[in-house]
């Protein structure tokens, strides 16, 4: 990534996250974290990668209620961060905690299993 997209891109995440805690009524799905962005060099298409913590939703649930907002939050994007086209988002979950927390887990059984001989 160029310098200008990451930068593109880290405004982009600041204003979803404040859209999201200001603006969007969110209870119901936990806490909902913007953990990236990532802008396609046109500055057409923005992923945004999303996690959810002590939602008690489903992915699906939460990736459904992030596109029913999503001209919401795409408004809010347009309006503050100031480029020719506003990107289209698309949101994703971020997988990263479930990944470690799984890890986690791996690694305390070894040293359980190592603990037992």
């Amino acid at each position: 990534m160029s310098i200008r997209t990451e930068r593109v891109a880290q405004l982009i995440k600041q204003q979803i996250s404040e859209t999201l805690t200001r603006d969007i009524e969110t209870e119901g799905y936990g806490l909902l974290t913007v953990t990236d962005v990532m802008v396609t060099p046109d500055l057409r298409i923005a992923k945004v990668y999303v996690s959810h913590f002590h939602s008690g939703k489903s992915d699906e649930d939460v990736l459904g209620f992030l596109d029913e907002h999503a001209r919401a939050i795409r408004m809010a994007v347009g309006k503050s961060v100031r480029l020719k086209f506003t990107p289209e988002l698309r949101f994703y979950i971020d997988q990263t905690l479930d990944k470690v927390e799984r890890l986690e887990e791996l690694f305390r059984k070894i040293h359980e299993d190592e603990d037992q001989r």
